[in-house]
This record gives structure tokens, C-alpha cells and sequence, in this order.
């Protein structure tokens, strides 16, 4: 079935349909409509799988999906032009440009925690560049991964997207198959599977993986605004998000006035205590984890859950080190451990002795300090004095580094994702430079040096 699937997408991508301008607008319009008029039945899906409420799952999935169609839609005419290059000396009379196409059959494995926003978004680069599209959501999310394919199956034939759904088997099976490139989100566990069964085909990817990304607050920063939006990225989606902040490095001056701000920040969010508007933890699996993680160390704010419903609420935990489990494994969830500092270099010394993160937050009023981790830190993007929000912009690329990923998209670096850049040289007919051929001479090879050195 699978290799069906690919066999005729390759067949309509090879017929040349989806390379026109007209093609590829029409199908992004296509995509804005069938969304919408689904959307009540995405935002119930979010809600069966995660707990999502209607304004975070505009928010934080089809407002940003919506954003990006409308980011392509007005510059999609100016990214598919070719675009002429100055020829060098050597290359005189003739001409060059750079000539985009499409790669062609193409394959987004998406995951659970945003699975509409991770879904669609990569997508509309796919379709912006010209390719046919393989999506394989995540089964974690499985309402969300039924509406999904109703959304793909109203919109387009499978022969030019269609969605696979399934677990670990049909993975497998459409890793197995020779797509033109790969676009993967998910762990770096899964992100090294993915890229090995693209080396048996050569074929291209981006990872998009996710890691322990730090925060940091000096003893300079706005103590309650950086409590409150410290806070904002853990709650928001249980903190099951890849650029959540991870663990926070706090000076030891200022400790204590977070702590009581971030708890001020939680009242504010949630009136009389009341989290129904915040989501559950995905699956059991990942709720016994959490939970054990939880019960190893020093609970100082929260703690509470409920086996029920799947539910932590935001915790802050201290008393831990670079060996405690907290600090092992990247926390995907709505647990805070607190390291204290006395001086910058000891939370340079701790992000360095980790994978490079896909994020990196930090708060501080002071400009050199700002600089000093700016260049001291690798990093695949973040914030200052914020966390999270470098993430929505479609004019900022989003993207890891190392063992946080490889590759970038979001608005024309998604179209760039899914597009090869050809370099062409048109040479002239109507004359030709003998300097080039043999026999080499003397005064040929002072001619090449005047043109050349």
C-alpha cells in the first residue's frame, strides 16, 4: 500500500502538474479552506488528545498554520522566480542565474505534542516548493491524526498529499520507501533512525529534535516578568513542547523573589486554582515518567497530579545536580528544576557539558551579559527576556543545532526546505573565447593569470 502511495505521487510529480505558480496557490487556498471548515473539528480532536482549550489551540496551532499560508500566499510569486547572479570574468560573455525547483516526493513525519501546527506548517513549504507530500502524524495524538487525514482527504488526491496513519509499523514501512527528502520532528532518538534510512537512499533531511534548553536569570532581571513568562512556557501545553524551558539556572540573590512571583504568575493564570484550561500529559507512559521524575527530588512549589485525567500541575523542584534524573533526559513536561549560580561561568560550564539545546533563554538587564552567552553559548534559537515567542515568526528561521537538529523552515526557509537551488550558466553563441582551450602557451597562461589572479 505504501509503496503504491509513493509509486503515484512520483507519477503526478513527474507529470509537472504541481510546478506552476497557478498549481501551487490554488492547493495553498485549498488548504486555508478545508482547514476552516474543519477547524471545530480540529480544536475537539486537540481537546480529545491533550486537554486543549479552543484559545490554545488557536493560539498555538491553527492561528499559526493560518499565519504561515498567508506568509506564503503574498510571497510565494518573488520565491519561485529565478534570480540572476553577476557571471565571473571567466564565464564572460555568458550568463548566470539560480533556478528553484522542487525536490519532488517528499515525506513530514510530525509529532504528537503540536500535531496540527508540526503537521501543516512543513507542509505548506512542500506545497509552496512544488512537491508531492507523504504525511505520517503522530498515532499518540490519534484524534487529531484522524482529523488530519479527513482535512488532507477532502483537500487534495493521494496522488499529490495524502496522510498515513499508524504506529511504529507504518514508520518503518515509509522509511523503507525512497522519498526526495525528509522532513522530521520529533526526539533525537528517533531523529537518528529517521536519518539513517535516509542515508540508504541518499535522501536529504531535516531534523527537527529538541533537548534541554536552559534559562538563565541574573540578578539584574525583572524578577516578576521573567517568573510570569518563565512560567507561560511551562504551562503552555503542559510543557510538552520541544523549546519549553528545561531546567532554570537562577542567581542565588534572586531565587527566592522567583519563586514567590512564579507562584503570583500561577494564580493569575489559573483563578481559584482552577487548571481545567491546561492539558494533560500525552499518554501513561509519559505521566509514570514524569511522576518519577518527580519523586526523586525536592518538590518546592506543586507536586500535585491527577491519575485520572493524566494531569501534573507546573512544579518547581530543587535540590538537584547534574546527575539527577531531572537533569538526564529532557523533561517534555510541567516540571521546573532550580539550579543556583553566584557566577556566569558556572552556567556557561553547565550548558556546555550538555548537547547543544534547541533553545536558550535568558533574562538580564545587562547588555554584556546578554552578549556574553550570545557568544558563548551554541544554540539553535531563543529569546531574551522571554521564552518561547521566537518561535511564531515566519521571518525567523526555526531550527536545531547538532544533537538538537538539522535544518531550518518557517515562511521562506520553509519554501528553501523543500527547494533545490540550481546554478545555471547560459553561455553566449555568438562568440567564443579561445583562452580557454588547448594548447596551453605561455601567453595563454599570462592571459589566465591577469584574468584569474
Amino acid at each position: 500500500m505504501i509503496k503504491d502511495i509513493v509509486e503515484k505521487q512520483r507519477v503526478f510529480y513527474l507529470s509537472g502538474a504541481t510546478r506552476s505558480y497557478g498549481f501551487r496557490m490554488e492547493a495553498l487556498t485549498k488548504l486555508k479552506q478545508t482547514m476552516l471548515r474543519n477547524e471545530t473539528l480540529l480544536i475537539e480532536a486537540l481537546k480529545a488528545d491533550l486537554n486543549k482549550s479552543e484559545s490554545e489551540s488557536f493560539l498555538c496551532e491553527i492561528g499559526m498554520v493560518l499565519d504561515e499560508l498567508k506568509y506564503h500566499q503574498k510571497h510565494l510569486k518573488t520565491w519561485m522566480k529565478e534570480r540572476r547572479i553577476r557571471p565571473s570574468m571567466a564565464q564572460l560573455p555568458g550568463k548566470c542565474f539560480i533556478s528553484p525547483e522542487p525536490y519532488g516526493v517528499t515525506l513530514i513525519m510530525a509529532p504528537w505534542n503540536y500535531p496540527v501546527n508540526l503537521c501543516f506548517v512543513p507542509l505548506i513549504g512542500a506545497i509552496s516548493a512544488g512537491n508531492t507530500a507523504v504525511l505520517k502524524p503522530s498515532a499518540y495524538a490519534g484524534a487529531t491524526s484522524s482529523a488530519i487525514a479527513k482535512v488532507i482527504g477532502e483537500a487534495f488526491p493521494p496522488e499529490y498529499i495524502t496522510v498515513v496513519e499508524g504506529g511504529r509499523q507504518e514508520n518503518a514501512a515509509l522509511l523503507e520507501e525512497q522519498f526526495d527528502y525528509i522532513f522530521f520532528t520529533g526526539s533525537p532518538e528517533v531523529g537518528r533512525i529517521v536519518m539513517a534510512a535516509a542515508a540508504k537512499h541518499l535522501t536529504p533531511v531535516t531534523l527537527e529534535l529538541g533537548g534541554k534548553s536552559p534559562v538563565i536569570v541574573d540578578e539584574t532581571a525583572n524578577i516578576r516578568l521573567a517568573a510570569k513568562r518563565i512560567a507561560f512556557g511551562k504551562v503552555i501545553n503542559a510543557g510538552q513542547t520541544c523549546i519549553e524551558p528545561d531546567y532554570l539556572l537562577i542567581h542565588e540573590q534572586v531565587k527566592d523573589s522567583f519563586v514567590k512571583e512564579f507562584a503570583k504568575a500561577l494564580d493569575d493564570f489559573f483563578p481559584d486554582g482552577n487548571m481545567d484550561q491546561m492539558c494533560t500529559v500525552i499518554t501513561q507512559k509519559h505521566y509514570e515518567r514524569l511522576k518519577g521524575l518527580m519523586a526523586e527530588d525536592k518538590i518546592l512549589l506543586g507536586g500535585r497530579y491527577d491519575d485520572a485525567r493524566r494531569f501534573i500541575e507546573p512544579t518547581l523542584v530543587e535540590g538537584i545536580t547534574l546527575d539527577s534524573p531531572l537533569m538526564q533526559e529532557e523533561i517534555f513536561g510541567p516540571l521546573l528544576p532550580i539550579l543556583t549560580f553566584k557566577e556566569l561561568e558556572e552556567c556557561i560550564n553547565v550548558i556546555r557539558s550538555l548537547p547543544r539545546p534547541l533553545a536558550f533563554y535568558l533574562f538580564s538587564e545587562n547588555p554584556k551579559t546578554q552578549r556574553l552567552f550570545l557568544e558563548k553559548i551554541s544554540f539553535g534559537g531563543g529569546c531574551i527576556n522571554d521564552t518561547i515567542l521566537h518561535f511564531p515568526n515566519p521571518r525567523l528561521p526555526f531550527g536545531g543545532i547538532g544533537n538538537s537538529g538539522m535544518g531550518s523552515y518557517h515562511g521562506k526557509y520553509t519554501f528553501d526546505t523543500f527547494t533545490h537551488y540550481r546554478s545555471v550558466f547560459k553561455q553566449s553563441t555568438r562568440m567564443d573565447i579561445a583562452l580557454r582551450y588547448m594548447p596551453y602557451t605561455k601567453e595563454k597562461l599570462k592571459l589566465i593569470r591577469k584574468v584569474l589572479g
